[in-house]
């Protein structure tokens, strides 16, 4: 009993004295944190403008003792801070375990003090919002150049050229969206009975929605991560293509085509800004060249996948009349792919680590660049060197969401949040045409348009030249026949290619034939009798039918241009419109041929602009590459054959691609980081504008003259050139 009562006196004692340590250790940190909050409070009111980088950085970050990077000095003060223990302490400030601790994260020591807008800042009720903005721009400087030292040190290797590979399939995506549209579009325009303004409207589509979505997924990558922003945009374009590969009507495939378009329009202003934030200075214009290959492999992706299936009229199935999947169908499901195959890859890859960083994000922004430091280091070999960096910069945050509490319904916080977001968004654009960026916004504006209007109108102008070309040899063998009179005669045969004018056709019979650019003027069809009749391009003009029976024919309505029918039956007329490959059989390939032939044109000129990119500068290459294109303009003149326009085609498209990665990388570089893919999603959506108006001006022109889509582009292009000499060249400077 004596031993029992002696051990609970012992525990009374020892839990009073543990009371009162943890109560005067409370009483020292409130008193600390009280003295902090007055002392900076004093500082900040006397002081306003004044900025002291001591609180951001380690002590030696200025006198070249390695602030960034683990040394003897930081040892000798974490040595000499070492008497507190964070047991006792409690939750100090300056003591604290924090969650990155356990996980080997350094402490970032500007992400709480009041220049990092962290959850610790004071309140600075008197400063202004310049000196704000100008502390902002301050460590965004010095962000920029500590991030390019810590680049250096990660080095060139495996982690680059994974994401390299995973970012390229995204970018291949958009170019085989550019090609889907118009591969399918001579198929569904059977398919669909498509007439030739549903077929302009479904050509450029495709711009619009891509439009829409350079602007949107743009802007929304500066605001919640270039990984996350990207994942969205293509898991869009991989559901809507899906989609489109199934539905029969016009109106939803021109709805899937769209939505598919909005999807993919993010990929090319994120993949661009996403890798350059893991490049260094003198790896970034060569490297974001090699990328652009990717949209040519693109295209020729399309054109392959179009020659091997879209002909194939066996690889199809149907129901009925009411639905049928033609093979352009499964060539439309195929391209879905590459986006597809992004999306699988781009969820091992990290987020930008300069996006964390700029948001405030230090352990995050630590973490993923100790990821590449160590992957790099165990592929060359050397596994046992150690990240160094102990501390990096962050960003004052400017602006945070509103916490709207727990108590608050789920929609009217994430409608607060949307609305939040959005407000950030508009400001981000705005800040584009601010007195620091507006000059550079309106130059690359008349780059940008000025090279899109003549590069995508010429490039869709080209085919629709050859097809012009391809038309007039046609027309050009057509057979006339006047005033032929034809009585009890069977057609069981291909009628093609021919005129009959004021013919008299009496008691004849058309069974199971096709009818291919057949034209009947004035005629007479008297007691006819026509049977499972495939008819394109055929026409009945002014002609009159008495007592004739048409049995399992496509003669629709438009077919009878003021026709008369008298006392004339049809019996199960055919459904929709059908597909019938074998009339352009060889003209399908020509066209697969010759996209195929005009994107693998573009090889030479990326590697061409890929080994030069640094070592001249991009502004030589962008107007150096425009001034050829313009001048190569004026030789399609000389284009009058087939063969002539297909090698000018090659060529225009060879040398304009330098111009093309020239102006990506210069627009990457020529932005901060919180303004970047947002100034480049809305260039990017200028250029699909630009595009579409060139597309159709050029097509007005196709079989009228060829001066005026020539001096357009020539013009355009010169103009391009001549502005590009006005931008400032960003050769060998760090990343804003």
């Amino acid at each position: 009993m004596e031993d029992g009562y002696q051990n609970r006196t012992a525990f009374i004692k020892g839990a009073k004295d543990i009371a009162q340590e943890v109560k005067r250790q409370a009483s020292k940190k409130v008193a600390r944190s009280v003295d902090r909050v007055n002392d900076e409070y004093s500082r900040r009111s006397y002081s306003r403008f004044e900025e002291d980088d001591d609180d951001d950085y380690p002590a030696g970050a200025r006198d070249g003792g390695g602030g960034y990077y683990r040394g003897d000095s930081q040892a000798a003060n974490d040595e000499e801070e070492g008497g507190h223990s964070d047991s006792t302490e409690g939750h100090d400030e300056d003591d604290e375990i924090y969650e990155g601790e356990y996980q080997g994260i350094p402490r970032a020591e500007s992400g709480k003090g009041s220049l990092a807008g962290g959850p610790g800042s004071v309140p600075q009720p008197f400063q202004d919002i310049a000196a704000s903005e100008a502390a902002r721009r301050k460590d965004q400087e010095e962000l920029a150049q500590q991030y390019e030292s810590i680049l250096q040190e990660c080095g060139h290797g495996k982690f680059q050229w994974t994401l390299y590979f995973v970012l390229g399939l995204a970018l291949m995506a958009d170019g085989v969206e550019i090609f889907v549209v118009g591969f399918v579009l001579p198929s569904a325009e059977k398919d669909m009975c498509l007439s030739e303004p549903n077929k302009s409207m479904l050509g450029l589509i495709v711009y619009f929605g891509m439009m829409v979505g350079a602007f949107l997924w743009g802007a929304m990558a500066d605001r919640i991560g270039r990984r996350q922003s990207l994942l969205i945009s293509l898991s869009i374009n991989s559901i809507f293509s899906f989609f489109s590969s199934f539905v029969q009507g016009y109106s939803t495939f021109l709805f899937c085509r769209l939505l598919s378009g909005v999807g993919i329009g993010g990929s090319i202003p994120i993949v661009f800004s996403y890798y350059s934030e893991f490049l260094t200075h003198e790896k970034r214009g060569e490297h974001l060249s090699w990328l652009c290959m990717f949209w040519m492999i693109g295209g020729i992706y399309a054109s392959a996948m179009a020659w091997a299936i879209i002909p194939h009229y066996g690889w199809s199935f149907q129901m009925g009349s009411a639905y049928q999947f033609h093979s352009w169908r499964v060539f439309v499901l195929v391209c879905a792919f590459p986006s597809v195959a992004a999306i699988a890859a781009l969820n091992a890859m990290p987020e930008s680590p300069r996006f964390y960083l700029e948001n405030g994000k230090h352990d995050e922004g630590w973490m993923i660049l100790k990821q590449v430091h160590d992957t790099n280091m165990r592929a060359k070999g050397h596994p046992e060197k150690v990240f160094t960096v102990t501390t990096i910069k962050t960003v004052k945050q400017m602006d945070e969401l509103v916490d709207s509490g727990t108590d608050t319904p789920v929609w009217q916080r994430y409608r607060l949040k949307m609305v939040s977001i959005s407000q950030q968004i508009r400001n981000n654009i705005l800040a584009c045409f601010s007195p620091e960026f507006k000059r550079t916004t309106f130059m690359l504006m008349a780059v940008w348009f000025s090279m899109s209007f003549s590069y995508y109108g010429l490039t869709v102008w080209f085919p629709d030249m050859i097809k012009y070309i391809q038309k007039q040899e046609y027309e050009s063998r057509t057979k006339t026949y006047s005033k032929e009179r034809v009585e009890h005669v069977t057609f069981n045969f291909t009628l093609e290619n021919q005129v009959h004018r004021q013919g008299y056709y009496f008691n004849d019979k058309f069974l199971n034939l096709k009818m291919k650019s057949m034209v009947f003027e004035d005629s007479v069809f008297e007691e006819c009798y026509f049977e499972d009749i495939t008819s394109t391009h055929t026409v009945f003009r002014n002609c009159t039918f008495i007592a004739t029976l048409f049995y399992n024919t496509d003669f629709f309505k438009y077919r009878f241009v003021d026709s008369k029918l008298v006392n004339s039956t049809f019996l199960h007329n055919k459904e929709g419109c059908i597909l019938d490959f074998s009339d352009d059989f060889n003209n399908a390939y020509m066209i697969y041929f010759v996209n195929f032939l005009g994107t693998l044109a573009v090889l030479p000129g990326n590697i061409v602009s890929a080994l030069l990119m640094d070592k001249i500068g991009r502004l030589r290459m962008l107007a150096g590459s425009s001034v050829i294109s313009c001048v190569s303009c004026f030789f399609l003149m000389f284009g009058n054959t087939e063969s002539g326009m297909i090698a000018l085609l090659c060529l225009f498209g060879g040398i304009s691609i330098a111009s093309w990665n020239a102006l990506d990388v210069i627009t990457v570089e020529l932005y901060p980081s919180d303004k970047r893919t947002t100034a480049f999603g809305f260039l990017n959506a200028l250029c699909k504008l630009a595009a579409v108006l060139g597309i159709s001006i050029f097509q007005s022109f196709v079989g009228i003259t060829k001066a005026v889509p020539i001096l357009f582009a020539a013009g355009a292009l010169a103009a391009g050139s001549f502005l590009a000499t006005k931008l400032p060249e960003t050769r060998g400077q760090v990343l804003q």
